[in-house]
């Protein structure tokens, strides 16, 4: 069953809002930020679109979540005319339709046509509408080892499967078709992806929040390996591993896993969900998107969990090496609804984008604001800079140990840590840029209002060749957690219609930006 669904046909609605952040059309850019004597220049948002939340893969699936990771492949991106481009991007969900509880839906990535068309005369009066256009091209299916469906229904509380030169790897059992049907049930490798890199074979690396691992999986979406972090990262629960995210099935949602969170390992729903490549293609970088459980994230104050975990992995040979281990400093933000004793809160991380150097582009966001959300205003939603630069490496026995703990557990780091240099860069929520397509934060409960969940970054060059004028845009999808009135899924045989009431589309946005000078965030060998 192929239904291809295409955007854009929508009605524009303008709205006028207040400025988060200092912004003019007039002037030259919207933010200039300087991270450790590198210069990054926020020119203008260039652009804004969407895929309908109702659309549909080639296997009859609501086309949902693909913002949780991008890959644009650069070597497809071409400048088609003086204002307009084309490109392809894999797009990656993360676990299915889950607001009501997890489901097995088979992980995937999708393959997309993306156009762009800049409309440099749009402005807050006369908006432009969107001129980001997306066309559905193709979906991979990720399978195990042995080419058995993984799913994204939780993992079992104890338990894993066995492949040979694998580490032990999460496992879920269901019943049934593990949808609420009827069927043989059994036992899947089970994945919640966040992270995406497109390697130059065709193959993917594939971060995930459950173990947390990082699987790599051919052409044809075969699992081929898996990373398995130090023993630090791996939630434990009573003593013992145990990978579930207390996420229970949409068939059994009584389901309770006692107790709700490890004391020790990954915090549930925060493993890894930022994954980077160098542009030669040889080293990973792998973020979590909070600190451990024992390192803060069970803290009695909010702001505890700030110190997050990033890995660096050599992956020049088949087989990956662990090479070094930093901290970064996850930003702060103040909640104007709650108590001062809820502030301030910790604006987690939902991607990672490595551009040279040990300079990285990291999304950092608050929660529970947006487009079908309780307030439809953000306060934090960024683009931002860190370095690792003048980073501690902090790789060692008893760092990466089960009990091993870089901070305490109320979240202060350890004397003679340094982390990551942070510094501030692009604000998504300024509405004086959002509004000149037709987009604003806050405001009306509207198709334009942006979504809560922006989890992805890729850049593409401007010159739609290799980028020597260090001008780049900066591509970002959200995540609308499969939320529509019209949602199918298990080949088009699971019906849904989510219990909030609405329909959110797959958003993006495109911000143009200026590198610092001379800067080579790829390989010019390597394409992809």
């Amino acid at each position: 069953m192929l239904i291809i669904n295409r955007v854009l046909v929508a009605v524009v609605i303008s709205w006028s809002a207040l400025v988060q952040g200092a912004s003019n059309n007039n002037a030259s850019f919207v933010n200039r930020t300087t991270c450790n004597g590198k210069t990054y220049t926020y020119e203008q948002l260039a652009g804004y679109g969407f895929l309908p939340g109702n659309a549909r893969d080639k296997f009859g699936d609501t086309i949902g979540g693909i913002g949780s990771d991008i890959a644009l492949d650069r070597s497809a991106w071409k400048k088609t005319g003086p204002s307009s481009y084309q490109g392809v991007v894999w797009a990656l969900p993360d676990r299915g339709w889950n607001t009501q509880g997890t489901l097995n839906y088979q992980p995937r990535v999708h393959k997309l046509q993306v156009s762009l068309t800049l409309k440099p005369d749009a402005t807050v009066t006369k908006p432009s509408g969107p001129n980001v256009q997306l066309t559905y091209l193709d979906t991979i299916l990720f399978s195990g080892p042995d080419g058995t469906p993984t799913t994204g229904l939780d993992a079992d509380a104890s338990g894993f499967l066995s492949y040979p030169g694998f580490p032990e790897l999460p496992v879920a059992t269901f019943v049934g078709d593990g949808f609420g049907g009827s069927g043989p049930g059994g036992k899947r490798i089970s994945i919640d992806a966040e992270g995406l890199v497109l390697n130059s074979d065709g193959s993917f690396w594939v971060s995930d929040e459950y173990g947390p691992y990082v699987y790599r999986f051919d052409p044809r979406g075969k699992m081929v390996a898996a990373i398995r972090p130090s023993e630090a990262y791996i939630p434990r629960r009573n003593g013992t591993e145990s990978f579930s995210a207390n996420s229970p099935p949409y068939y059994n949602r009584n389901k309770t896993v006692t107790p709700p969170n490890g004391a020790t390992g990954r915090q549930n729903n925060q493993g890894f969900e930022g994954l980077t490549v160098t542009g030669d293609g040889n080293n990973l970088y792998i973020l979590t998107q909070s600190a451990l459980n024992q390192e803060g994230n069970l803290a009695s104050v909010n702001s505890g969990r700030r110190n997050a975990r990033l890995l660096k992995y050599d992956v020049s040979t088949n087989k990956p090496r662990y090479a070094k281990e930093f901290v970064v400093q996850l930003p702060l933000w103040t909640d104007p609804t709650a108590k001062d004793s809820k502030n301030p809160k910790v604006a987690a991380q939902s991607s990672i984008f490595h551009v040279q150097n040990g300079q990285f582009f990291v999304l950092a966001r608050d929660s529970g604001a947006g487009h079908g959300q309780s307030s439809s205003t953000s306060i934090y939603r960024h683009a931002d800079i860190f370095d690792i630069g003048p980073a501690t490496d902090i790789k060692s026995t008893a760092n990466d140990a089960a009990t091993g703990a870089i901070a305490s557990s109320e979240g202060v780091l350890n004397p003679g840590i340094t982390p990551a240099t942070y510094c501030s860069f692009i604000d998504f929520n300024i509405n004086t840029q959002l509004n000149r397509f037709g987009a604003h934060n806050g405001g009306p409960q509207d198709q334009n209002q942006l979504n809560e969940k922006w989890e992805s970054l890729g850049i593409v060059p401007v010159d739609g060749l290799i980028g020597d004028d260090d001008e780049w845009f900066l591509f970002s999808f959200s995540d609308n957690d499969f939320i529509t009135q019209d949602g199918h899924l298990n080949g088009g045989r699971f019906s849904y219609s989510d219990v909030s009431g609405y329909n959110l589309d797959n958003q993006v946005l495109v911000f143009q930006i200026k590198l610092p000078d001379h800067s080579r965030p790829f390989n010019r060998n390597n394409g992809n």
